[in-house]
């Protein structure tokens, strides 16, 4: 096995070095680019502002706002151009949390960790009672509570067990690891006939939610006072959810704490066991209906070139986060590290011949709606595939969401042609631990939204450390879990990824543009 990957990989690698000589790169100003990335950055700052300074960032929220504005005038300070807010359409309410506190009193106190779910409402003021177990395997087990249940705190019985692992929180890419990356193939079409829709796993699935739509609608319909419903994770983690649609029409829901485990469990086997649980609560939360729009955060350095200024190069990361914590590692870390690479670019004086600008993404979260908002207001429509003239001038958008880790290399997004290329660009900086290239991708983020209208369009390879094990989406989720000299390496790299390509005489190499989605059978 590891004699065929080590093949695999040498042949890749002679691929890469066929035409490594075509691509020439500026030592001079990598140096440069590395002595005020290194050496005099500003990204652990920038984080600070965009964290613990502004709060949390939902979509809609005024901590968002607040953080948009910042960089706004931040990007403006630093002597970009056209910097400002730009709508990419409808979003919906904003909300955010006022207060929130729940604590069980009754057999002893203690102050549970819960978060409210986003977009669910408030209870009506301080209330205190006793818990109320709920058991429903189907909507129909539900009718045994009508009438019962009004200004009571009700839990469900999941039936589910903490899941804990043995393996570290915090790790790095292996060098087997990058080593397989390297040598993985371009994704072949797969057969769509049988998906899992079709599996027994998903008709579970399917039912689970019907029932717990049901109960969300019982729920009101009962004025039940507060839900409490079983987080994701361990340890005192909570993974942070929404409890209801941010949609201006949205259907009500009943206030709603998402629960550590730990906290949840306690109470379901003290209500089994027979003892009583009372608690005590105050969760207020406020809907903010003024202006309904999403906004991305955007700026410039103008290109310079005769030719070639009309050009694009464009690097983003979304701005938004959930409510839980600050959004640190999601997505504070790759917004701070792309906006630090712009600084360095002005730092250094550079003046590209290409345009670069800069897009920090709202409502990520929920669909990637800013960046996908942005592309077709600007660039063409991927349902369709009617392209505005505008597409063809963007030569590459450069990604960051994965974490506070160190670049280690590029997804390739399945665009074998920019290995060469992107192969040259790490040579300086093989030192800092960055030289994987894979053919693969990595999903659900918003490179995903250029490559979908025929622009290449990359996210680059990230150290894990502890994002999905304990960060990502959570009350975990701060300033504490940053790692400064990653961040430092990320933005260095990003600046002179960005250099090369507003320098280099072609636009970068792109895929066949993609067909567009087949009409749905009648």
């Amino acid at each position: 096995m590891k004699r065929n990957l080590l093949l695999t990989t040498l042949l890749s690698a002679s691929v890469f070095t066929a035409t490594f000589a075509q691509e020439t790169v500026d030592q001079a100003m990598v140096q440069k680019i590395r002595e005020e990335g290194l050496n005099h950055s500003q990204v652990m700052k920038t984080a600070f502002y965009l964290t613990d300074v502004s709060g949390p960032r939902l979509s809609g929220s005024p901590g968002l706002k607040h953080a948009q504005d910042w960089a706004v005038s931040q990007l403006k300070t630093w002597g970009l151009a056209n910097a400002g807010l730009e709508s990419w359409g409808k979003f919906g309410k904003g909300w955010e949390v006022e207060k929130n506190y729940a604590a069980i009193t009754v057999p002893y106190y203690h102050a549970i960790i819960a978060v409210p779910k986003a977009w669910t409402p408030s209870t009506a003021g301080p209330i205190k009672g006793d818990v109320v177990l709920i058991k429903a395997d189907t909507i129909t087990d539900l009718d045994q509570y009508k009438g019962k249940l009004k200004g009571k705190i009700v839990i469900t019985d999941t039936k589910t067990a903490l899941v804990r692992s043995t393996k570290p929180d915090l790790s790095r890419y292996t060098d087997e690891e990058l080593e397989k990356m390297a040598a993985a193939q371009p994704a072949a079409a797969g057969d769509r006939r049988g998906g899992p829709q079709n599996s027994p796993a998903f008709a579970a699935m399917r039912k689970l939610r019907a029932l717990r739509t049901a109960m969300s609608e019982f729920f009101v319909q009962e004025e039940v006072g507060l839900v409490l419903s079983q987080a994701r994770g361990t340890d005192g983690t909570v993974f942070t959810t929404n409890g209801a649609s941010y949609a201006e029409d949205a259907k009500p829901v009943a206030p709603e704490l998402e629960t550590s485990g730990e906290d949840y469990l306690r109470i379901v086997r003290l209500l089994n066991g027979g003892i009583n649980v009372q608690m005590e609560a105050d969760v207020q939360t406020k809907f903010f209906t003024n202006d309904l729009n999403g906004y991305d955060v955007i700026a410039e350095i103008p290109g310079t070139d005769k030719k070639l200024k009309d050009q694009l190069v464009i690097i983003g990361g979304h701005f938004d986060s959930w409510h839980g914590g600050t959004g640190a590692t999601d997505n504070a870390a790759g917004s701070a590290v792309m906006m630090e690479a712009m600084r360095i670019l002005k730092a250094v004086n550079f003046k590209p011949k290409r345009t670069i600008r800069i897009a920090l993404w709202s409502s990520e979260e929920q669909g990637l709606y800013g960046s996908r908002g942005y592309v077709a207001n600007h660039f063409g429509d991927p349902k369709t595939m009617a392209l505005k003239p505008e597409q063809a001038k963007v030569s590459a958008y450069y990604n960051l969401d994965n974490g506070t880790g160190k670049i280690r290399g590029v997804y390739l997004q399945g665009n074998q042609a920019v290995a060469p290329i992107f192969k040259s660009w790490l040579e300086p900086f093989k030192d800092l631990g960055a030289s994987t290239l894979t053919i693969s991708n990595t999903g659900g983020t918003d490179h995903l939204s250029f490559d979908a209208v025929g622009i290449p369009g990359f996210q680059f390879i990230q150290e894990p450390m502890d994002y999905n094990t304990r960060t990502h989406h959570s009350n975990q989720d701060t300033y504490d879990r940053l790692s400064e000299d990653d961040l430092k390496q990320a933005a260095t790299i990003v600046a002179s990824f960005v250099y090369n390509t507003s320098q280099r005489p072609d636009m970068m190499p792109r895929k066949e543009l993609p067909k567009p989605p087949p009409a749905p059978a009648n």
